[in-house]
């Protein structure tokens, strides 16, 4: 994929890529189907005006081109969102807020940084009413401007009345209320519901005496942790920072207000401007908290930095909540303890293994509280995690678990690998896994089998069909596969290869036997296939490769309670991963039992008896493969 600039000003089609946020092979697909018109080709590379690019990025933005706004791209969604989280539904200033923000949608205020420094400006002055510290009013102004143009231009914006309010960050839900979308993605932030922040507080404050202790939230935001902060804090211990300036001017309001604070070489020394990353700390602190920026677009040279300085900063793409977690854990005193707001893949998936690798050398988890998804608009389960510095080999003893529907405590040492940490079981639970997974006559399928995504054709509306014609053929989506068989729900297809975005091996959808799989899905759904039928990559292809055992019994494995369970209680995935699939045991067994289960098999496959009925006879017959008993059986079916 070369990375070129000709001379005239001409950009590679790498380089448009980059710049509209879109992958290299869709970039391709893209150019191929006449959606992006290249000025030149050279050396079969297509290259692009300077022009061309800056026109794209303003269609995009006007919501004109709704092929490329449909690849819902994240650089590029406008507009302005209102937080309705962030702060409490009970705050006195909830309908207030609304009201001036409605006020500033009909009235189309062009939203500039002096236009949002000026609103700010304004209700600051209100928070600070009769608390004095007017200096921090005037480093907003100083910084960002003001403008008494805009209050004149629109007099009706600044009717409104808002009172400061304890653990409430009111100046910091108008600032990310107004901050434009595209902008705080591209950077990394995503603002903490104030429901979050209390979890968070609540469930890692619990010394009595916290006088003396230190805490540090190094990506502060406006200073929502700050405000949630426990009484006993004194405020000489209490450090914030972020790398958005006017987030550290409101956190300081924030801080100046939470702690009766007004003198200012105290503010500015506890709460500061500063790139975490970059800065080296003098001081240990017994607790870091907080919400560190989620995947910020670190440029090249960024990312030559990061892979000097940290272990977790490995491959193509760097993390920022892995190199800032690093971070934390080398600023954390020996026994302190860091407590995070992160993705739930944080835990579990592959690339994230050099951050648990490197913690796992030096520290424990202390408690994790699954929170599912609980950010506005994004979708993307998260987690609290508290981790303790304490320079010993990973231990689980006494972990706590937490999720929506159940807490426990972990009372037992565990096998922990860093390709994936799950601890979503109970003891019970675990010591079952432990069972499944040391039968003595298992195989697996991994280097055993032969994946295939599904046709991903580049424009579903202009290659699937709801008619059938001569040329097409029944084509596949995910929600036509149900456990065992699939139904023909009217799509139709014709198969030119040449023409699709991806494509796998035309072999692999033509196979004389197959299974179908649900890709996006939280149960395991297979699917036996024997007329080549071919499939969109909501579903996707295996092909086992093993010859003493029949693709049948396979199926009947992969679709039974117990590997059910162990996908669940070993990956928690909302995404049936090729990896996830490799590492299911199976028990290998003799050709007699193999028939018993195929009979029971196609008759649900081929016939019309009690479905329920014939799965739940082949189902505990497969469970007895793996020696389970009667309760550990209903363990699993509960």
């Amino acid at each position: 994929m070369p990375n070129i600039l000709l001379e005239g000003g001409y950009i590679s089609l790498e380089m448009l890529c980059k710049n509209l946020s879109i992958s290299y092979a869709t970039g391709k697909n893209w150019v191929k189907l006449g959606k992006l018109i290249p000025e030149c080709t050279k050396e079969g590379i297509p290259f692009f005006s300077e022009d061309y690019l800056n026109e794209l990025k303003k269609t995009i933005e006007s919501t004109e081109n709704g092929v490329l706004k449909s690849r819902r791209n994240k650089k590029y969604i406008s507009g302005n969102s209102r937080y309705s989280s962030y702060i409490s539904a009970d705050s006195k200033n909830l309908k207030s807020l609304q009201a001036f923000l409605e006020k500033v949608e009909e009235s189309a205020v062009e939203l500039t940084p002096k236009a949002i420094s000026t609103i700010i400006v304004y209700f600051a002055r209100q928070m600070l009413a009769g608390f004095g510290c007017d200096f921090l009013v005037q480093d907003i102004i100083d910084n960002f401007g003001y403008s008494n143009s805009l209050i004149d231009k629109y007099p009706k914006l600044f009717q409104e009345e808002l009172i400061s309010e304890e653990n409430e960050d009111i100046l910091g839900f108008l600032y990310i209320s107004l901050r434009n979308l595209d902008s705080r993605k591209s950077s990394g932030a995503y603002y903490t519901p104030t429901v979050i922040v209390k979890n968070l507080c609540k469930s890692l404050f619990h010394e009595k005496s916290l006088a003396d202790k230190s805490v540090y939230d190094p990506c502060c935001g406006t200073g929502n942790f700050i405000l949630h902060l426990p009484s006993g804090f004194s405020a000489e211990n209490v450090y914030a920072s972020d790398i958005d300036l006017m987030s550290v001017l409101i956190a300081r309001i924030n801080y100046a207000l939470k702690f009766c604070v007004k003198d200012k070489d105290v503010i500015y020394s506890q709460v500061f401007q500063c790139n975490y990353l970059n800065t080296e700390s003098k001081v240990k602190y017994d607790y870091i908290i907080g919400n560190p920026p989620w995947g910020v677009n670190f440029s090249d040279e960024e990312k030559s930095f990061l892979k000097k300085k940290y272990k977790s900063a490995v491959g193509a793409n760097v993390e920022s909540y892995d190199v800032v977690v690093e971070q934390a854990l080398l600023d954390l005193a020996d026994g302190g303890v860091l407590s995070f707001v992160l993705p739930e893949a944080f835990l579990t998936v592959k690339a994230h293994s050099p951050i648990r690798k490197y913690l796992m050398s030096n520290s424990s988890f202390k408690y994790i509280e699954y929170l599912g998804e609980v950010f506005d608009g994004v979708q993307c389960p998260s987690i609290i995690v508290q981790i303790q510095k304490n320079n010993k080999p990973f231990s689980t003893l006494g972990l706590v678990v937490k999720n929506s529907k159940r807490e426990f405590v972990v009372s037992s040492e565990r096998n922990v690998h860093p390709d994936c940490f799950n601890f979503l079981m109970d003891d019970q639970e675990y010591a079952l896994i432990e069972k499944i997974t040391s039968i003595e006559n298992k195989i697996t399928l991994k280097n055993r089998a032969e994946f295939a995504l599904g046709i991903v054709t580049g424009d579903n509306k202009k290659y699937v069909s709801t008619l059938k014609t001569a040329n097409n053929e029944v084509i596949l989506k995910g929600t036509d596969i149900s456990k065992f068989k699939y139904k023909i729900s009217g799509n139709y297809i014709d198969f030119k290869p040449n023409e699709f975005q991806q494509v796998a091996p035309v072999s692999s959808y033509r196979a004389k036997e197959k299974l179908f799989y649900k890709f996006i899905s939280k149960k395991l759904v297979f699917a036996y296939d024997d007329k080549q039928t071919l499939s969109l990559n909501s579903c996707n292809i295996l092909i086992p490769q093993i010859d003493e055992l029949s693709i049948k019994y396979i199926l009947a494995v992969l679709n039974s309670s117990v590997a059910q369970f162990f996908f669940e209680k070993q990956f928690n995935s909302i995404k049936v991963l090729r990896s996830h699939i490799e590492q299911i045991p199976i028990p290998f067994v003799g050709q007699n039992i193999q028939d018993e289960v195929v009979r029971l098999v196609d008759e649900i496959i081929y016939t019309n008896k009690k479905y329920d009925e014939l799965f739940n006879i082949l189902d505990e017959k497969i469970a007895k493969l793996y020696g389970l008993t009667e309760s550990e059986i209903l363990l699993i079916k509960s």
